[in-house]
């Protein structure tokens, strides 16, 4: 104990001290003395990041040892150090290092070349004790399970908490999966997948740091208070470039206020909307019903139905966004109502061979008709520029303009902009089928968009230019900018500069792409949502984690197949984890009957421990009720850990099961699970994900009679 007590004091010193001269190296840089401030912020950017990356390594800085039948030990933590004296040699090894695998996936059977494993239970920098397992001996039993079934029994407390030293081998074999493209998490409550995605995270980030890092990662997740209770997870394993959102944040600005009806929520997440949404577009480009005067000079030209017909054609067929083609429409119109006002004032003195004149008099008739208030008025009319909330708003409340789209009367209402959650795949279409929504040379337009192309792509010739110097040159230590910057960082220096961190950046702009995203409760997610975020990663690297027996969504996953495979055909892999870690076995059992009742057909996770409390229900009447709560409130008040009180809507005091997906409580009181199970399937996957969520106690208060399937809860 001693050895490892100094052994690991040892650690913290050399921790000390690297923190101590980052922090330097920090404030030196950003003097920038001696540099250009190019490299000055390179500098203080990765500084910056490396004492992150040392500030979090302070709790369970080493939390194991693995000594191999060679006699060579290697210690096991949060990050890695080493000895710069003795040629770099590793002292400790970050969890994700390849070296480190063995500590997670090491057994009797198979011992990974390893003699021993050796688990640390510290409390501050202080090592208090640990356990030992000798591997690879005959007969010998599994991986021991003390350090999990500690951390697993403990309260919990205000958040998730990582599990970087108690990761199991089949959560490793997920973290550490080698693949480019879509891996689908599945498993039953308490299975860790949220947990094992958010390390697998952790874990690309640093395989893959440079092709990752830049663009950063999203996360989305079904509500706020999950997003809250994971939120400390990456930063606690020294990971910060990444954006937390639900569905309802995808269009930045967007403010969900409204909540579907289920028939409503069904439609607005089928593909059929793409139809829909391409009609309601269609029907707001126009022919005049009768000739539109516009006057030019002393003769006066009309805009009718065959013109605008033609202008329409040429506008959809350029393949151009609805208010980026306007500038086709406007051409075409433009071109022959010059045309026959040519034709007209120049009769008897204009010689067709006069090309000058001829063309004085054109330019005087299109300067003419980019100031005519009526020739707006009539583009605007036949060709409006248009904005996804105004266009959708309009469609929600005109039953007329619903039928003409194809779209039934379910989906009206009186309120336009009362966004609901569904709403938001809609209006992220609607952004690209628009385009912009100004027209071409004014600020955020075509023009602004042009000139950020073109600084980019000037950049990157620049940056060509020094990757061919480079090459050419034989001396391996000169720097340059190739090894600090990328063309569209270049491309900022001509712009103002953007002080915002990463995340700041991405959460605010609609179209941030990214280099991986994770979606949690993607069994809610509909097949529109999932064109919102494969349009945020290009790269198609996700990482979803789901349960198809807790769906509750109309508009949901039934199978993973039938979701992913038109984006990624043939790039998605399935991966389940089949132990509960949360939930003990004296819940689960209730939870696997209900489960039994309606998803015959998947199998309950097996719980890796009994807690010795059974849960228990106890009938009330509707005075008793709010009695009741208050005393499971109370007793739990003076209980260490969590607690939450479950219930339909229409009961006071208690939240949505909905609201509670993916959190975890020591203790869970279920109110009128038969008012739950009213909802049919809904309701059922909503009762099956309130009784999961507790790691200790369950009760169950009901009014009217329990239904059947909760009948083997002990009565109080």
């Amino acid at each position: 104990m001693r050895s490892e007590r100094g052994y690991v004091a040892g650690l913290y010193r050399r921790l000390d001290a690297e923190r101590a001269r980052v922090k330097g190296e920090y404030r030196s840089a950003l003097r920038g003395e001696g540099v250009t401030p190019m490299e000055r912020d390179v500098a203080v950017r990765t500084l910056a990041k490396e004492a992150q990356r040392l500030d979090v390594a302070d709790n369970g800085l080493c939390f194991g040892r693995l000594d191999t039948v060679a006699g060579e030990r290697s210690y096991i933590g949060r990050i890695g150090l080493f000895d710069e004296a003795d040629d770099y040699r590793p002292v400790l090894l970050d969890w994700r290092a390849p070296a480190s695998r063995a500590f997670y996936v090491a057994t009797a059977a198979a011992p990974e070349n390893m003699r021993r494993r050796r688990q640390f239970h510290t409390r501050g920098r202080q090592v208090v004790e640990f356990t030992d397992e000798v591997l690879g001996r005959p007969g010998g039993e599994e991986r021991g399970d003390a350090a999990l079934l500690a951390a697993v029994n403990a309260p919990r407390g205000e958040g998730m908490r990582d599990i970087v030293a108690t990761i199991q081998a089949e959560q490793d074999e997920i973290i550490r999966l080698d693949h480019p493209g879509v891996l689908v998490i599945e498993g039953g409550p308490g299975t860790g997948k949220t947990v094992v995605a958010l390390h697998r995270v952790a874990y690309l980030l640093y395989t893959q740091r440079e092709r990752m890092e830049r663009h950063g990662v999203l996360v989305v997740g079904p509500n706020p208070a999950f997003l809250h209770h994971i939120a400390r997870v990456l930063p606690s394993l020294g990971e910060s470039d990444v954006v937390f959102m639900t569905p309802g944040d995808l269009v930045p600005g967007l403010h969900v206020t409204a909540e579907d009806t289920p028939k409503a929520a069904r439609l607005k997440g089928s593909l059929t909307m793409l139809d829909v949404l391409a009609a309601a577009i269609a029907d707001r480009q126009r022919l005049p019903e009768t000739p539109l005067p516009i006057r030019l000079h002393d003769v006066t030209v009309r805009i009718d139905a065959e013109t605008a017909e033609w202008a329409r054609e040429e506008a959809r067929a350029s393949g151009l966004p609805h208010n980026e083609a306007r500038a086709v429409f406007t051409d075409i119109v433009t071109y022959v109502l010059t045309e026959r006002a040519i034709g007209r004032i120049g009769r008897g003195w204009l010689s067709r061979d006069d090309r000058t004149e001829w063309e004085e008099l054109r330019s005087g008739l299109l300067k003419q008709l980019e100031d005519d208030e009526a020739f707006t008025g009539a583009l605007d009319q036949l060709w409006p520029v248009l904005t996804p909330e105004g266009l959708l708003a309009s469609l929600y409340t005109s039953e007329e303009r619903l039928r003409v789209a194809g779209a039934g009367p379910e989906l009206a209402r009186a309120e336009g902009e009362a966004w609901t959650v569904s709403d938001v795949p809609l209006l992220d279409e609607l952004a690209d089928l628009l385009g912009h929504d100004r027209p071409a040379g004014q600020p955020g337009g075509q023009a602004a968009a042009a000139e950020r192309r073109a600084e980019a792509e000037y950049a990157a010739r620049v940056l060509d230019n020094l990757v061919e110097r480079q090459d050419s040159m034989d001396d391996e230590d000169h720097l340059f900018a190739t090894d600090l910057l990328y063309a569209e960082d270049l491309a900022e220096r001509f712009v103002e500069r953007d002080t915002r961190d990463l995340a700041e950046r991405a959460a605010a702009d609609r179209d941030w792409t990214y280099r991986h995203v994770v979606v949690d409760e993607a069994q809610e997610l509909s097949e529109m949502d999932w064109r919102v975020l494969m349009r945020r990663c290009p790269g198609r690297s996700f990482t979803v984690v789901g349960d198809l027996a807790q769906r509750r969504s109309a508009a949901g996953a039934r199978s993973w197949e039938a979701m992913l495979e038109r984006y990624v055909p043939g790039r998605w892999v399935y991966r389940s984890l089949s132990v509960n870690y949360r939930t003990p076995a004296e819940i689960m059992s209730v939870a696997a009957a209900l489960l039994a009742q309606f998803a015959p057909e998947v199998a309950p996770p097996d719980s890796v421990r009994a807690c010795g409390v059974l849960p228990w229900s106890k009938r009330v009447t509707d005075d008793q009720l709010p009695a009741a709560v208050e005393e499971f409130v109370r007793e739990e008040a003076n209980r260490e850990g969590t607690s939450v009180v479950i219930g339909p809507p229409e009961v006071p005091g208690t939240v949505p099961a909905s609201e509670t997906k993916g959190l975890e409580f020591d203790a869970v009181l279920v109110v009128d699970p038969d008012r739950i199970l009213a909802e049919g399937t809904r309701g059922a996957a909503e009762l099956y994900v309130a009784l999961t969520r507790a790691t200790q106690r369950l009760g169950v208060v009901h009014r009217d009679p329990l239904p059947d399937v909760l009948n083997g809860l002990a009565a109080r």
